[in-house]
């Protein structure tokens, strides 16, 4: 048998090449909300939820200026942000929104609520809230069952009222 990961094993961060840090900051900070922890030199900046060190890498070291990759290449297909609920979800969907950011899609997915977009260096940018676990569809056999159905958007913004 190989290798299986360990219980409260989790992705740490993600650390990506922008090509302008301070256009990737004002969209991870000024977007989304994350707080700069840290400048490191010109090139770099960490930045973090609750006073983390660091959710998310920003450089610029190999990609000052530079394009993103073109369609049908290999790379980032997102990275995916878990808010705690679907409150925290509907407010950072209005933050994206209220920036004139288009989204790519939303989705309920069963087990969570997910709406896709992508930040200013085209990166595929996921944020989504899990459902209560006792909530997760599951098929005859008791397997997990993922679906892929539209997301309620104005049920989900109806949040912020609530």
């Amino acid at each position: 048998m190989s290798y299986i990961a360990p219980a409260g094993t989790r992705v740490g961060h993600i650390h990506l090449r922008v090509s302008d840090l301070a256009r990737a900051i004002a969209f991870y900070e000024g977007v989304l909300g994350f707080e700069v922890q840290m400048h490191y030199g010109q090139g770099a900046a960490f930045l973090g939820a609750g006073g983390y060190h660091h959710h998310i890498g920003l450089n610029t070291w190999e990609s000052l200026g530079a394009t993103p990759p073109p369609p049908g290449h290999t790379g980032l297909y997102h990275s995916a942000f878990l808010y705690p609920d679907r409150p925290a979800l509907a407010r950072v969907l209005q933050s994206v929104l209220d920036a004139g950011i288009q989204l790519d899609g939303a989705a309920d997915h069963g087990v969570s609520e997910a709406v896709y977009l992508r930040d200013p260096d085209n990166n595929g940018v996921e944020l989504y809230c899990d459902r209560p676990k006792a909530l997760w569809p599951l098929d005859a056999a008791g397997a997990l069952r993922m679906v892929n159905e539209p997301l309620d958007i104005p049920g989900l913004l109806a949040e912020l009222n609530a």
